[in-house]
């Protein structure tokens, strides 16, 4: 039974708020007959609000960086954790994870992630995506062009004709059959931790979230999660800390 005090941290309307961004296809697979997203993380967001007794409203927005910035309009925001967002979300640890690499042209010389990093290369990217925050904060040399989500970050990769493409593995493979020749480089920049954020003042939920994150990650509940909505071997679940 939890306590009605972590309700009231993590819910004071009475009503579970969940943030969810819809441009990670491997986290949002579906839609409800009623519109409402469906895959891994609305899961994790129906588990936690059955957890606390009460409705659950799933709120949808089309890039991790609008979830970000609407922290005052939800209660619990499920995208990646990163140090950028960290100064206004407390996140618990990743729940799922999967690799960032880059896709590059048929005619492309680079072969490593670490040739990608150099000057004059321009890079297409999902603006404000977990690994967009990552790269804009350790490349050196190469410049980041960001599009609207993964759609805008591909047809800013075709129209500009673009050195890479920047983004999560298994979307790139999927992108790799529009682009003949193209290749999925080995390896990965960083690998997106996706978490659990809510309010930072909000203590006690936090330490309920991250207790249900250690729970849901060690018993198997989130690999269940994996494998009903289709993305085993495409997201793996986290190392438990």
């Amino acid at each position: 039974m939890v306590s009605q005090d972590i309700v009231a941290d993590l819910a004071p309307t009475g009503v579970l708020r969940a943030g969810i961004n819809l441009s990670n296809v491997l986290l949002v697979t579906d839609k409800a007959a009623n519109g409402d997203p469906v895959g891994v993380s609305p899961e994790m967001a129906a588990m936690i609000a059955e957890r606390l007794g009460l409705p659950l409203e799933l709120i949808p927005y089309d890039t991790p960086g609008e979830v970000a910035d609407a922290i005052d309009n939800w209660d619990i925001g499920l995208i990646a954790a990163d140090p950028k967002r960290a100064e206004t979300i407390a996140f618990t640890t990743a729940y799922v994870q999967v690799e960032a690499t880059y896709l590059v042209p048929e005619d492309s010389p680079f072969q490593d992630i670490d040739d990608v990093d150099a000057d004059g290369v321009q890079i297409a990217i999902a603006g404000r995506a977990a690994y967009d925050l990552f790269l804009d904060r350790h490349l050196k040399h190469a410049e980041l062009k960001r599009g609207k989500g993964l759609v805008g970050a591909v047809a800013l990769f075709r129209e500009e004709k673009l050195d890479a493409l920047a983004g999560l593995r298994p979307a790139l493979l999927d992108n790799q059959k529009e682009f003949p020749g193209s290749r999925v480089l080995d390896g990965c920049y960083t690998t997106v931790q996706q978490a659990i954020g809510t309010r930072p003042q909000s203590k006690l939920a936090a330490e309920f979230l991250q207790a249900f994150v250690d729970e849901t990650t060690g018993n198997g509940t989130v690999q269940g999660f994996i494998d009903k909505h289709g993305v085993t071997g495409r997201l793996s679940v986290a190392n438990k800390r």
